[in-house]
């Protein structure tokens, strides 16, 4: 359970993002396929949302389908596949319960028809939530967010709604996937990896990095809490 154990403390980022990594070598170490893992590290989120919500965490931002993922197995995609749908219809009505609002990031025009009507209605269930914004990115790059940010911008221009001096720094990140969200002060990434792995590449310019040796699925509590206090530091 990603309960907050024993904290200390009062500096809450307003913003986490979590690279949610090491389910496969959390199920290997058990001796259990991949799947296994995965379905860990979903309830390992569902946890973990709760704990920032009662925290006072106005936004989490979870990397959960990056667009490498795709060359994964495909039994591997399609198992995971599978679990987010039942994940999506398990999860999201207990997220409105609680008011929190669900948002999907990325390029969803990848997954099948079915798959997004579902991430589209979740969103529309939950978009006038106020206690707290997760974001889910599914299909997501930094590189790819970037790209896309560039080509919206210079449509703008072609169609004549903005000029070539109208851009800035800010008018690009209106753009951007996370334009509606404050940008993360705090990116926390699980596994013992110390890399960003082409995650929220713009928005991770002013952000602090905390890298942790834990597996996601093993993500917990005290975890959070080590990772809230170094932000504090």
């Amino acid at each position: 359970m990603c309960g907050i154990v024993g904290y200390i403390g009062s500096a809450i980022p307003k913003h986490i993002a979590i690279i949610m990594d090491g389910n496969g070598r959390w199920a290997k170490q058990k001796k259990q396929p991949r799947n296994f893992g995965h379905k860990a590290g979903a309830q390992a989120l569902g946890s973990c949302i709760e704990a920032c919500s009662r925290r006072g965490v106005g936004t989490l931002t979870a990397f959960a389908f990056s667009s490498e993922n795709w060359d994964r197995p495909k039994n591997e995609v399609s198992l995971l596949m599978d679990l987010f749908i039942r994940v999506l219809e398990k999860e999201t009505r207990k997220l409105h319960q609680n008011d929190i609002c669900l948002r999907f990031i990325g390029d969803k025009s990848a997954f099948k028809p079915a798959l997004q009507k579902k991430m589209a209605n979740a969103e529309a269930l939950t978009g006038n939530n106020k206690q707290m914004v997760v974001n889910i990115a599914v299909n997501f790059s930094g590189r790819w967010d970037i790209t896309q940010s560039a080509k919206r911008l210079i449509e703008s221009i072609n169609e004549g709604e903005l000029s070539f001096d109208d851009i800035n720094e800010d008018r690009f990140g209106r753009f951007l996937s996370l334009s509606e969200s404050p940008a993360p002060e705090l990116i926390i990434r699980t596994g013992g990896e110390m890399r960003i792995s082409n995650f929220l590449l713009w928005e991770a310019s002013h952000a602090e990095l905390f890298f942790t040796p834990t597996l996601w699925p093993d993500f917990d509590g005290e975890s959070l809490n080590e990772a809230i206090a170094a932000f504090q530091t």
